[in-house]
């Protein structure tokens, strides 16, 4: 058997919602860069999964076909010895004089890849509808995406119609290139359920299959489904379909951490807005790996399923973890070690493509609406891609290796305890899983165990599994070399954060020495002695190095113009660090606020307004606020990437103090007529202040999202409550 190949792609759906079309290519910017094939081919990748779709190449009419973009990335293509897989339609509905209900759809598109086959007669793999079943579901049953209908018998249509565009197209292909192969993509899961669901869980797993059983001819009586197509008017097309067989060179299984689900009646166990059902009874849907325990063993058990059932080659065609960094590498590395399990029981496993290479945009609103970007094995927020962590991993696994990355230590979050969101449910048939053993974990060194950023971080290491130590100045004393050298070397971490110092802004206009100290000397030891174990280092820097004399938000390359002792003892910070060897980083952040504790100025907004008392806050001076949550996994992934210099972490947004007060109230349902903007110089502050000092930061959400993650965090809806109560007991007495 060959070895297992790295195969990629990049996120490219194009979807139709109402009239309008959505292109991941262009949010993600990959359709711009055509440098973005040699970064794909430098990880090692064989076969890209790549776009040559009907809505982009012939929106308007068949007769009219701009081949620029396709022409110049396959051309380099070949130059950089990557193969294509091309894909002609991605989660799509075709051009405006198509649509997923058209009987004349599987002719359209076979009349479109004539013409793709035509220009490009080398392609030799081919997947002219990608997740057909996902999209059916999408647009013909749900009603997400156009033509928005929501029904069974919509539903079947839009399936058998993309099946049929898929013999269409590989008939076309075949009269040019009799060889070409059909790699059938879909994503591949099982449904479990309690007692009461089984009904629907036995059609949903027959559901599952039906792209590839439509293919390869099986639907016909006697099959599980075949007398409910019949019953939508579908029997003719199914001996069509029947006589004349496409089977999949290769079945490429889409796998997520979404994909295997799990169905509950007993719906008073969960939160009201998860509660659905079939019409006959009302059940829960929700995702398996999140209720069964012990957990699902999801795309091991997808691949062992499918070989059972077709015997045709399979590929991974989509692994992707749209989480925390550690967690993309566990993922990756979990589907490759299931993929070579795979392979040593005789499953003919051909590739895992790593997926979403540039991120993919909006898929936490389904592509219904605007949403949140996910970092791929690549990170594109700020413009040029930026190679994260996955890159060494990759590159690795094309070779055949393994990386030696601390992070990569430990069981992904679908492995761990806190993966059970619901009641637990035992798992019907569970299989046997082997643990990892003889890791040596080594851990994050944390200095400055009673602080806020401290805490928050050693909390963000616990929920990601990453293992920590949180020094204490016992333990860590910075002001004592002595100290730090024994820590470093009792611990052997392999990297060092360094939360602890001096805090108190106003204080350090009378004490500037030992601000100093705490902020600068110390700290810069802690980094040279790292850096002579090499140990790499995390510093906090301040929005108070500037000035605030710019008319625009701060970007790293600004120097620094502080106005105050601690803002002075963040610049030596800087630049002390910045003249060490090793790989240090240092972060610039500002006005931290967080559901975890109660020193920060969201916090005393809440409790203030809560319980009914007016709260000032300066209108003169903007910031950027940092949600200590959202830093903290910031701060992470950066580590575990390898970045180093300075880096401006912080919500993307400027406010404020009054406005961001105002906001705060706004999110947390609290009356923000109690806010008084003032001018700052009125609230008593001995050191001065910046009037402007916005961060330029694109690596963390958005202000208004992370304003709603702490404004639901059941800290803060403590804290809001017992606030509450408090005013009332006042008012009654």
């Amino acid at each position: 058997m060959s070895p297992l190949e790295l195969w990629g792609g990049a996120e490219c759906t194009v979807n139709r919602v109402g009239d309008r079309y959505r292109d991941q290519t262009i949010e993600t910017g990959h359709h711009d860069r055509l440098e973005d094939l040699d970064r794909i081919a430098a990880l090692g990748v064989t076969a890209l999964r790549f776009p040559v779709l009907w809505e982009r190449v012939c929106p308007d009419d068949r007769e009219d076909c701009d081949w620029g973009w396709s022409d110049t990335r396959l051309a380099r293509m070949r130059a950089l010895g990557m193969r294509p897989i091309a894909g002609l339609v991605h989660h799509g509905s075709g051009p405006r004089r198509t649509d997923l209900l058209d009987p004349e759809f599987g002719g359209k598109l076979g009349d479109y890849a004539a013409r793709v086959a035509e220009r490009y007669p080398w392609i030799a793999d081919w997947t002219p509808v990608n997740e057909p079943l996902t999209t059916a579901r999408f647009a013909a049953l749900y009603g997400h995406w156009y033509p928005h209908a929501r029904d069974e018998g919509s539903f079947w249509r839009a399936l058998v119609h993309q099946v049929e565009g898929v013999v269409c197209a590989m008939a076309a292909v075949r009269a040019v290139r009799p060889d070409a192969r059909l790699i059938q993509t879909d994503d591949l899961g099982k449904t479990y359920g309690t007692p009461g669901t089984q009904a629907q869980v036995a059609y949903d797993n027959d559901r599952r299959w039906m792209c590839w059983d439509l293919l390869c001819g099986r639907v016909v009586p006697g099959h599980a489904l075949w007398e409910r197509l019949a019953g939508f008017g579908l029997a003719g097309k199914l001996e069509v379909l029947a006589d004349a067989p496409c089977p999949p060179d290769v079945i490429g299984i889409n796998h997520y951490l979404t994909s295997d689900r799990f169905l509950d009646e007993n719906v008073a166990a969960y939160p009201p807005a998860m509660r659905g059902g079939n019409g006959s009874i009302a059940y829960v849907d929700t995702e398996a790996v999140r209720v069964l325990d012990p957990a699902p063993d999801g795309l091991a058990n997808a691949l062992a399923e499918a070989w059972a059932r077709y015997r045709i080659p399979i590929a991974i065609t989509e692994v992707h973890n749209g989480c925390t960094r550690e967690e993309q590498m566990r993922w990756m590395r979990d589907a490759w070690e299931d993929a070579e399990a795979a392979r040593a029981a005789g499953v003919a496993v051909q590739a895992v493509t790593a997926w979403s290479l540039f991120g993919a945009s909006g898929w936490n609103t389904l592509l219904t609406e605007p949403g949140i970007y996910e970092p791929g094995v690549f990170d594109v927020r700020g413009g040029e891609p930026r190679p994260t962590a996955m890159v060494p991993l990759l590159r690795a696994l094309a070779r055949g290796e393994r990386l030696a990355h601390p992070a990569l230590h430990g069981e992904g979050w679908w492995r761990r305890d806190l993966r059970v969101t619901h009641h637990p449910r035992p798992h019907p048939n569970p299989g046997t899983r082997f643990e990892k053993t003889g890791e040596v974990r080594r851990t994050v060194l944390i200095a400055g165990a009673t602080g806020t950023l401290g805490q928050a971080l050693a909390r963000s290491c616990e929920v990601r599994g990453l293992a920590y130590v949180l020094a204490s100045r016992a333990m860590l004393d910075l002001k004592d070399g002595a100290s730090i050298a024994a820590a470093l070397d009792t611990h052997q971490p392999w990297a060092v954060i360094n939360a602890a110092g001096w805090v108190r802004v106003d204080d350090a206009e009378d004490e500037e020495a030992a601000c100093f100290a705490g902020n600068c000397l110390g700290a810069t030891e802690l980094a040279m002695a790292a850096a002579e174990r090499h140990i790499a280092t995390v510093s906090f820097s301040s929005d108070l190095v500037f000035d605030g004399a710019l008319d625009r938000p701060y970007t790293e390359a600004d120097p620094c113009a502080p106005l105050g002792a601690y803002g002075r003892s963040k610049a030596a910070l800087e630049a002390a660090i910045g003249g060490l060897p090793g790989r240090h980083l240092v972060v610039r952040t500002a006005a931290f606020f967080s559901p975890w504790d109660q020193h920060n100025f969201a916090v005393h907004v809440v409790e203030a307004l809560a319980a009914g008392r007016r709260f000032a806050a300066a209108d003169d001076q903007v910031v950027s606020p940092a949600y200590v949550p959202d830093l903290c996994n910031a701060v992470l992934d950066e580590l575990i990437d390898g970045t180093s210099g300075i880096l401006h972490l912080a919500n993307r947004g400027a406010v404020h103090w009054a406005d961001f007060a105002t906001s705060v109230a706004e999110a947390c349902g609290l009356p923000a007529r109690l806010v008084d903007a003032v001018p700052g110089r009125t609230l008593g502050w001995k050191a001065p202040r910046p009037r402007h000092v916005p961060l330029a930061s694109q690596r963390m959400p958005s202000l208004e999202t992370a304003l709603q993650a702490f404004a639901t965090a059941p800290e803060v809806l403590e804290r809001i409550e017992r606030a509450g109560q408090g005013a009332g007991a006042l008012q009654s007495a």
